[in-house]
């Protein structure tokens, strides 16, 4: 089982920036597919990016041009930069791993708020 711990979660103004960071426990975080979901109040959890291996990442239309995906697999993590954010993009954010054929890894979950 691998353990991913969020952090860089917070309250930002609209237009602001933020950074999510994700860090997996074990030898293999190089192998897997890594992604970001994220939950607002009401709503079903919906794909926000993922990035395969070192290949170029895949993005929600609704974060494409303001959020980028990378990864360091030296450090086991991953980073979600978020620029121009929008009171729309309020919501827990998780980080997930494919370890298997599914995204079956989760981490516990980062508040992001942006306020108008």
């Amino acid at each position: 089982q691998v353990q991913l711990v969020e952090s860089g979660g917070g309250t930002v103004q609209a237009g602001g920036s933020l950074r999510l960071s994700c860090t997996a426990s074990g030898r293999a975080f190089s192998r897997y597919t890594m992604g970001w979901f994220r939950q607002a109040p009401g709503k079903e959890r919906e794909f926000v990016a993922q990035i395969v291996w070192s290949a170029e990442p895949d993005y929600a239309e609704s974060v494409k041009g303001r959020f980028t995906l990378s990864r360091d697999n030296a450090k086991n993590t991953v980073y979600l930069q978020m620029n121009s954010l929008k009171p729309e993009d309020t919501a827990v954010y998780f980080c997930t791993a494919r370890t298997s054929g599914s995204y079956d890894q989760w981490g516990q979950g980062t508040q992001v708020t942006v306020s108008s």
